[in-house]
């Protein structure tokens, strides 16, 4: 990941201000938002289910407990934690997109998830909650759409109580030369034309493609966590380092 100014960030291969970004990011996923479970589904041949399922398995949350799915978008995450907690448990399905939290809110209600659930429009990087109050918090596939990464990790570990634990599922870097070729020419080239043809969107396309490619590597964001104070970290590539699971704890 290259470095740029300090009032600057990347905007996929764009440079921008820092300012600009999250209004830039905002669009892209207003656009996104109702075709988002179809496009994940599509783009990832439905590998992504399997991803998710391994981040609930890691997660180790348990009945009674309370649980943060930040840029939980449209809930798949969040609808598990809510069977997993149990009615004496509580799951906040967070996120800064407010198109993508009507459509997750819309999902779960139509699953019959009410009584545990709560939907909070948050900034990663300012979360409104107490410190010392989630048992887990997981971000699945938004990290990389954050401005300032750092901050937003640094408020995840507040409001995380001692014991508790981080799991961040992202894009990350191939582990295989060969797969990171053929990686590359499918975000580049087939992705695009999938989001034009399903979503009639190739632009917001292109640009989740290149933020993958601007997202720190595994041992740079294991790095990051540990230096806003997670111990224990540790991650697991999954298929291939396409996708990593990286964990952390507070004590």
């Amino acid at each position: 990941m290259k470095d740029v100014p300090q009032d600057t960030t990347h905007f996929g291969f764009r440079t921008v201000a820092k300012d600009e970004k999250q209004q830039l990011v905002a669009e892209v996923f207003h656009s996104v938002a109702t075709k988002y479970d179809m496009m994940n589904d599509v783009m990832s041949f439905g590998i992504h289910r399997v991803w998710k399922r391994f981040t609930i398995d890691c997660s180790g949350v348990r009945r009674g407990q309370r649980v943060l799915d930040l840029g939980g978008g449209t809930g798949d995450l969040a609808a598990k934690f809510s069977r997993i907690v149990g009615e004496t448990g509580q799951v906040v399905l967070a996120d800064i997109n407010n198109s993508m939290l009507k459509v997750g809110r819309s999902k779960l209600r139509d699953q019959g998830i009410i009584g545990n659930m709560s939907y909070v429009q948050a900034n990663a990087e300012a979360l409104p909650f107490p410190d010392d109050y989630f048992d887990c918090i997981t971000i699945s596939f938004c990290l990389r759409n954050v401005t300032d990464k750092d901050k937003a990790l640094a408020s995840m570990f507040r409001v995380l109580k001692p014991g508790g634990r981080l799991l961040i599922l992202e894009f990350s870097k191939p582990q295989v030369e060969m797969l990171s070729k053929v990686y590359d020419a499918y975000s580049f080239h087939l992705l695009p034309k999938m989001g034009e043809l399903i979503a009639n969107d190739a632009d917001s396309y292109r640009y989740l493609a290149e933020s993958i490619r601007m997202h720190p590597d595994q041992a740079t964001l294991e790095n990051m966590m540990q230096n806003v104070g997670f111990e224990q970290t540790q991650f697991f590539d999954l298929t291939g380092g396409i996708v990593a699971l990286h964990r952390g704890y507070k004590f």
